[in-house]
């Protein structure tokens, strides 16, 4: 039985995983961990989400360590924001606890400083900006495009709901660097989020990274190639936050699995690098 434990308890994603785990033969939720010192410590979980008392009361992160050592977690989940996410990340390492991680935003310096706090402590991770599994075959789509078509021009869309805080979304940047990549472009320089003003015709090195924000849209994201009389649009679009929470399943499952200690993606997971 693989012994989870799930961060920012009480939230909508952290919810459906939750309740997702709950159905799972072969793992359990052994510890819901909230905010910093959260009004709703010591609630029970299941009674906060709706569905009744499960037996795991919400602990706040200030005693993270303790709860990841009492209970014996196998792996922590973590979907919250980039700036907590670190610190939750350091904490499992030195406990020896193994982490899936689908918090976006995460900044260069902050994934060098998980890396290093994983590769130091020896733990296994898997990290990825959009666990879903349809979004993982996007990616690999739009790779093997960008082989095929270098001459083509580029650009990337995305549309989120209007309370995401991050832009553009770590979706639409891991698209940009995987295309980047495959075209032997320097990252960032070809990058171009949005267009205003005068900005003179498009040079063929650019690739544009557009955010589009309302409503209550789930996550969109096309890829337009480009070319002299036709272009190719490859979009995924996800309809629930439940595309998040079966990828995020399977990768507690590969982590927990996996022999080697080091980072690995959802294409990892999925077997289709």
């Amino acid at each position: 039985m693989i012994k989870v434990a799930v961060t920012g308890a009480g939230g909508r994603i952290s919810s459906k995983i939750i309740k997702t785990i709950l159905k799972q033969e072969d793992m359990e939720v052994v510890a819901a961990i909230g905010s910093p010192n959260t009004p709703l410590e010591g609630k029970d979980v299941g009674e906060v989400m709706g569905t009744g008392k499960i037996g795991i009361p919400i602990t706040g992160a200030q005693r993270l360590a303790d709860v990841l050592k009492e209970k014996k977690v196998d792996v922590l989940v973590d979907f919250t924001i980039a700036n907590s996410a670190v610190g939750t990340i350091q904490t499992a390492a030195e406990c020896g606890v193994n982490v899936v991680v689908g918090t976006t935003g995460l900044s260069d310096e902050q994934m060098t400083l998980i890396t290093e706090s994983v590769e130091e402590n020896n733990i296994k991770a898997v990290i990825s900006p959009n666990m879903a599994v349809g979004v993982n075959v996007f990616f690999k789509i739009i790779r093997d495009l960008a082989r095929v078509l270098p001459d083509y021009d580029i650009e990337i869309i995305e549309a989120h709901h209007k309370h995401k805080v991050d832009a553009p979304s770590g979706t639409a940047c891991k698209a940009y660097e995987i295309i980047a990549d495959k075209l032997g472009r320097v990252k960032d320089e070809s990058c171009v989020c949005g267009r205003h003003g005068m900005v003179g015709a498009r040079s063929p090195g650019e690739i544009g990274v557009h955010a589009v924000r309302g409503g209550d849209i789930v996550g969109d994201h096309t890829v337009l190639f480009a070319g002299e009389g036709e272009r190719l649009e490859i979009i995924h679009r996800a309809g629930s936050r439940q595309a998040f929470v079966t990828g995020a399943i399977k990768a507690v499952r590969y982590v927990f699995e996996v022999h080697e200690g080091k980072i690995s993606a959802m294409a990892d997971v999925l077997g289709i690098k």
